[in-house]
């Protein structure tokens, strides 16, 4: 996974790049908030973020609060790197936008833990936006009848908007997903099918074997 680094300290800058390589992270490094600002609002900007608060141009709580300020932009996940570690600092951090803080001089297990907390949470939003993606795709493709439909008292056929009749499974299968296949009730079986077996011939002993035909195929 991508992390941006910005810190303007060229020594604490190099440790944590290497700290962050050996962790396995794919690291672009930044000296500068504007810099930082300008990468974090690319469609393809990290998901990760360490920012330091002290920088040039920008601080890193002013990237903070620029970067929540985009609606249309997917945030990344920041971690606010400071050295201001009193609680009155921490609160003012986090309400400017990030979603974590590391006091300097970090440490590298603490470090480690909570890019953990980090990857975690870019991995659940990323999980809930596919959700999301599908939902729409499938809500797209759904087709739903509503209001009063026409139909024939008689040969139950439906009248369309052009005004034309047609079967009801032809008018469903057009305005849905719904695909249909045929058969014969029991009913119809006994007051349709079996009197014109009878007029065509077929002895009663078979109607039997003919019915769990039928009705095997509806």
């Amino acid at each position: 996974m991508r992390v941006l680094v910005a810190e303007d300290d060229v020594v604490s800058k190099r440790v944590l790049e290497a700290t962050l390589i050996k962790l396995g992270f794919e690291v672009t490094g930044v000296s500068d908030g504007a810099s930082a600002l300008k990468i974090l609002l690319k469609p393809d900007a990290p998901k990760l973020a360490i920012i330091d608060w002290m920088m040039p141009e920008m601080d890193g709580v002013e990237v903070c609060r620029r970067i929540r300020e985009q609606p249309s932009v997917e945030p990344a996940y920041i971690i606010l790197l400071t050295a201001k570690a009193d609680k009155n600092s921490i609160c003012i951090g986090l309400d400017s936008g990030a979603d974590d803080y590391l006091s300097k001089p970090f440490d590298r297990e603490e470090l480690r833990a909570r890019l953990h907390v980090g990857r975690r949470m870019v991995e659940l939003q990323q999980s809930l936006a596919d959700r999301v993606l599908a939902l729409e795709v499938s809500l797209a493709q759904v087709k739903q009848l509503q209001g009063l439909l026409p139909m024939c008292s008689y040969c139950k056929n439906i009248r369309d908007d052009q005004n034309y009749w047609q079967q009801v499974e032809s008018y469903i299968a057009a305005r849905s997903e719904v695909t249909f296949s045929h058969g014969i009730c029991p009913g119809c079986y006994h007051t349709e099918v079996v009197p014109q077996l009878l007029a065509a011939g077929i002895p009663k002993e078979k109607l039997a074997s003919l019915a769990k035909h039928f009705q095997n195929n509806i």
